[in-house]
This record gives structure tokens, C-alpha cells and sequence, in this order.
């Protein structure tokens, strides 16, 4: 179970599927990220593009954020956050949707520029490296846009030319690092 730390949801406690191999993002890290992005995210576009429990994106639009999307192949995580959203948003006075697809699946449809987006994919898979390029090769994000990932500790991330690290920190074995885009760099 997890809390949404700041916002219109905070305190609000989450539950999601014992059984699934999510590995939610603990509450210090996500308040340190998102103190990183405090003024990034209200009215901001976001995409949880391996959403887990959800915990990233329902963070997002407890503090403000116009829109989320959330992507999660595991369709009972997936489900979980559809019921998740309809219980503390049923007057729907949030703009969100939760796609039951795998994320490289997703990314070969048709893109929409995100202003944020947060990648915390399974560290085994291997994915990471693929999927932020087709996020910049594939229009998927603003001109301006913030990109939040986590990998294993010991690893530096591979990530397009185009993105600036900004920072990064470490919690037990997970590192986690936010990058911004060029401004006005094109997808090559």
C-alpha cells in the first residue's frame, strides 16, 4: 500500500494487485521528485508509460497536472488503476486514461507531445534504451519536455542525445534521474 504525498489526493492511500511484479516508487522518492518538478507539473501533460501501481501519474494529477496517461501491460494493474481513478475522481474533474497495452506497443501508435514523462520500467527488461529513443524519434514529447527514470543504482542510463540530465539521486538500489529536453531540438 502507498499514499499520495502532496496535492488534492494527499494522504489518500493505494492499493494494488499483491501477486504482480510492480515495484511501486517509495513515498521519499517520489516526494523528492516531485519537489524537483513542482512547478513542471500543474497544468502539464503527463504519461506513466509503465505505470505499475500508478502511483507516478495519480501523484501527477493529485498536484495539478491537466492530463495522464497511464500504460500498463498487466491488465489487473491496469484495472486496478481504472477502479483506483473512478473511486477518487467519479465526477471525472481530472482528464486522465489508462491504456492496458505494452509500452512499446503504445509507442508505435499515433504520438501526442507529452510535457513530462516518467519511465520506471522493469530493470530486467532491458527496454530502457529503446523506449526513450522512440519517445524522442516518435513526436511523443514537448519541446520542453521533463523525463523522469528509474534504473538499477549501478547503471547510467542511456538516453538521446537531445535530453540534458539535470539530476539524480540514489535510494537503496534504484537510481532515479530526471532529464529535460532541448528546446526546439527535432526528433532525428
Amino acid at each position: 500500500m502507498l499514499r499520495i504525498i502532496g496535492g488534492a489526493w494527499r494522504g489518500r492511500r493505494l492499493r494494488f494487485p499483491a501477486a504482480s511484479a510492480i515495484r511501486p516508487t517509495p513515498d521519499r522518492v517520489r516526494e523528492t521528485l516531485f519537489n524537483w518538478l513542482a512547478p513542471a507539473v500543474h497544468g502539464a501533460r503527463c504519461l506513466d508509460l509503465f505505470a505499475g501501481s500508478g502511483a507516478l501519474g495519480l501523484e501527477a494529477l493529485s498536484r495539478g497536472a491537466a492530463h495522464v496517461t497511464f500504460v500498463e501491460r498487466d491488465r489487473r494493474s491496469a484495472r486496478a488503476i481504472e477502479e483506483c481513478l473512478a473511486q477518487w475522481d467519479a465526477e471525472r474533474r481530472h482528464d486522465w486514461r489508462v491504456v492496458g497495452a505494452d509500452a512499446e506497443a503504445f509507442l508505435a501508435g499515433p504520438a501526442q507531445p507529452f510535457d513530462i514523462v516518467f519511465l520506471d520500467p522493469p530493470f530486467a527488461s532491458g527496454v530502457l534504451p529503446a523506449v526513450s529513443a522512440r519517445l524522442e524519434a516518435g513526436g511523443w514529447l514537448a519541446a520542453a519536455a521533463r523525463i523522469y527514470l528509474e534504473c538499477p543504482a549501478e547503471q547510467q542510463p542511456q538516453v538521446p542525445a537531445a535530453w540534458t540530465h539535470e539530476r539524480d539521486k540514489r535510494s537503496g538500489q534504484v537510481g532515479y534521474h530526471l532529464y529535460s529536453r532541448h528546446r526546439g531540438i527535432a526528433a532525428e
